[in-house]
């Protein structure tokens, strides 16, 4: 009974593990995407604070009244802001703007450029955010490694029991 146990709670940990590097770097890496974690709570109900939102850039013609992106305060600086589209417009130059505003915000943001959004909230996690926010650049591909590691080791034992099951009953039969 033990035994059962222990191998189930080592599968659990495992495709806890899995998933999680699955979510949080192997999918976003795969699409192109960046997660980002949410801060602030100007996009409840949706996306409270600690939520993993992952963004897919897109070609800025693509945006729609009503989608939820990514874009940074200022053009070229790091800082970004996930809210929600609420206005697609052009100045009277033909020069495109967009008016985005949290959800659970009352006033707009002010119009920003299309070379500043960052892109389209392909999916999200609740809470999940935090854990991304916890562990930097660095530890992420130490943490794919390791993951990569204790698979391969995960793999090899099984192999390794299973050879020495097969053979230790052949001699004993």
């Amino acid at each position: 009974m033990l035994w059962w146990i222990g191998q189930t709670a080592s599968w659990l940990v495992l495709f806890v593990v899995l998933a999680l590097v699955a979510v949080m770097i192997v999918i976003p890496r795969a699409g192109g995407a960046t997660a980002y974690t949410v801060l602030t709570g100007s996009m409840r109900p949706g996306l409270p604070p600690g939520t993993l939102a992952v963004v897919r850039p897109l070609d800025p013609q693509e945006i729609r009244t009503g989608d939820v992106v990514t874009y940074q305060l200022k053009s070229g600086e790091p800082g970004v802001v996930t809210h929600r589209v609420v206005g697609v417009g052009a100045t009277t130059g033909g020069e495109q703007r967009f008016t985005l505003r949290g959800d659970a915000n009352n006033t707009n943001d002010a119009p920003i450029l299309p070379e500043q959004i960052r892109g389209r909230l392909w999916y999200s996690v609740p809470l999940l955010g935090f854990v991304n926010s916890a562990i930097t650049g660095q530890q992420r591909a130490l943490l794919l490694g390791l993951t990569v590691a204790g698979l391969l080791g995960y793999a090899a034992f099984m192999c390794v029991s299973a050879l020495r099951d097969r053979f230790g009953k052949g001699r004993k039969q």
